[in-house]
Order: C-alpha cells, then sequence, then structure tokens
C-alpha cells in the first residue's frame, strides 16, 4: 500500500517504516516527522480509516495485515472512524514546522482533523 515516494530507503524499510508511523499517528493522533513521510502517511492513514467506516469482517482484517497493534486496530474501527462518517476523505491535515535543527529537514506536524 505504499506510494510512490522512495524516502531514500530499500523497499522493506520502507514499508516497515510506513506502517509504524501510520500506527503512531492512528494511536495518539498526530505525529510530528518530515514533510515527506507525513504526506506518504496521510495517503495510507487515510486509507485505513477508509477501511474503518466500511466496518465489516474483510475491512478489520485488511487493516490488522497493515496496523501492527490490534488494540489500534480496535481504536480505529470503534472510535476513529465513526468520527468520520459523514465526512468524504480529507481525514488527516499536515502543518509545516520548518527546519529542524539537527540536520535542517523540512519537518512536519500531521494530525487527525
Amino acid at each position: 500500500m505504499a506510494g510512490y515516494r522512495k524516502l531514500g530507503r530499500p523497499t522493506d524499510q520502507r514499508k516497515a517504516m510506513l506502517r509504524n508511523l501510520v500506527t503512531a499517528l492512528l494511536d495518539n493522533g498526530k505525529l510530528e516527522t518530515t514533510i515527506t513521510r507525513a504526506k506518504e502517511t496521510g495517503k495510507i492513514a487515510e486509507k485505513m480509516i477508509t477501511l474503518g467506516k466500511r466496518g465489516d469482517l474483510h475491512a478489520r482484517r485488511q487493516a490488522l495485515a497493515y496496523i501492527n497493534s490490534e488494540a489500534v486496530v480496535a481504536k480505529l474501527f470503534d472510535e476513529i472512524a465513526p468520527k468520520y462518517k459523514e465526512r468524504n476523505g480529507g481525514y488527516t491535515r499536515i502543518y509545516k514546522l520548518g527546519q529542524r535543527r539537527g540536520d535542517a529537514a523540512e519537518a512536519a506536524l500531521i494530525e487527525l482533523v
């Protein structure tokens, strides 16, 4: 389910990193990372929320195949997805924070709307 950016990593590391970022975003509601990682994380998180809105067993199993934690999947289907029942997409928001001090990478804050 990964997007089109390679993020300077081999495929297996990139997929694992995005799975962890999506899990953390859905668990905490917001996440601070670089802009490109935030954009990729947002794409996948929106797909997971859409699965949560479907709410059937197949959608739950698809979400479990991607998200690392069963507790986060339960939270997605029970708390997060019902909030967006009337909304047709646009579940995440990205704020640019400027440059990070250590490596001057463009930092961003991604959060659930």
